[in-house]
């Protein structure tokens, strides 16, 4: 079948954001997604462009328009959330972003309404229910299919960048996994879900598409869900991998990250340059070594086996990005990705404060807070 994409002129951006509701007393997940669209849309069919139900009735979607510049997907957030504060504050509830709840219990949530999630349900089965997950995704426009697929591939070797910088799911059902990104490995139970696959060309993609839809594994392009796929529809490449990020000042740092790497690809592609396309075992241990081990995590450079410290590599690539930061009016975002190597993922803020005599109580506090200052801190202030 042919899959038109929608494409983008110069590499604009959109910013998707689950969040999670919290009983502000219990620090509980907390179902009142429905409620709260009820109240924000005065509609039943509860429709809102900006705030989205979910898979679980403890979470709401809000989302940015088409921004040219991070600061202004910034300001489109801030802006929808401030829709949110009379609801929350009626309910006592609290929001925050991160890639997993500290200690709610899976089996204990509620799906959201409609024939969709139903579905899903009915096809995934326990790895669906699990799926008490929560992450921040990041939409760059490119001009065609053709470019959407080769930066997709090229992108892969990014993928431990993105998730140790985001990483923010260390505790599971109120026990720490070991991992700084548990969120990463439950999504992967799901069978379209995980590392993209190596295409060669817009075609190639238009036929996995084709096959998967013909034989009843998907209904529809919307239900791939790869840590980095091309969104027709959109116009984008669109970035999944990231954990949920808790303060605003992650989310541009991770947004300008996006956008740079987005544009510096395509401007070398509209070069003439063949845009690398890593092994894909290369980039599944990288990316088991980033969801393990956040930013002290060693990433495989070459065939040989080579090892580089990531935090090392992500150094390095802010760098070569800067000069197209600065042509974006993001450098100083971009420089927020320094920021979160020198502070700490949230995933090891939040083990501070546990480690510190804190409990899984006050991670959630602390995960409320920076979402409502905007801005992240070391746990110990």
């Amino acid at each position: 079948m042919g899959i038109h994409f929608k494409g983008s002129v110069g590499p604009t951006l959109g910013i998707e954001m689950e969040l999670e509701l919290v009983d502000r007393g219990t620090r509980e997940l907390k179902s009142a997604a429905s409620s709260i669209l009820f109240e924000v849309t005065g509609s039943p069919d509860l429709l809102h462009p900006k705030i989205k139900h979910e898979l679980l009735e403890c979470c709401l979607e809000i989302i940015t328009g088409i921004c040219t510049t991070v600061g202004e997907a910034r300001r489109d957030l801030e802006a929808t959330l401030l829709e949110l504060q009379t609801p929350i504050a009626d309910r006592n509830i609290g929001l925050l972003c991160s890639g997993t709840h500290p200690f709610s219990k899976w089996y204990e949530q509620d799906v959201s309404p409609g024939p969709r999630y139903a579905a899903l349900m009915e096809d995934t089965q326990w790895a669906g229910r699990r799926l008490q997950i929560f992450g921040v995704h990041f939409h760059v426009g490119v001009s065609s299919g053709t470019k959407a697929i080769a930066i997709t591939n090229a992108l892969a070797s990014y993928i431990p960048h993105f998730l140790a910088l985001s990483s923010s799911s260390p505790f599971w059902g109120g026990h720490d996994t070991g991992l700084a990104s548990a969120r990463s490995k439950v999504f992967e139970a799901l069978p379209t879900a995980g590392l993209p696959y190596m295409l060669g060309s817009w075609e190639e993609f238009e036929q996995f598409m084709d096959t998967l839809i013909s034989a009843h594994a998907i209904k529809s392009i919307r239900e791939v869900w790869w840590d980095i796929r091309p969104h027709p529809e959109f116009g984008t490449v669109e970035i999944r991998v990231c954990d949920g990020l808790p303060s605003f000042a992650e989310v541009e740092a991770l947004a300008a990250l996006a956008q740079c790497l987005v544009a510096q690809l395509d401007g070398l592609d509209d070069r003439g340059f063949t845009l690398p396309a890593p092994r894909e075992w290369i980039v599944r241990q990288n990316k088991w070594r980033a969801g393990r081990y956040g930013l002290e995590a060693e990433i495989i450079v070459d065939e040989s086996g080579t090892l580089l410290p990531l935090r090392q590599a992500i150094a390095h690539t802010v760098e070569e990005l800067t000069p197209t930061a600065s042509r974006l009016g993001c450098d100083k975002e971009l420089a927020g990705v320094l920021d979160i190597m020198n502070r700490g993922p949230s995933a090891t803020r939040q083990r501070d404060i546990v480690a510190r005599g804190g409990s899984l109580l006050d991670v959630v506090d602390a995960l409320v807070d920076e979402l409502d200052t905007g801005a992240a801190k070391p746990a110990w202030l």
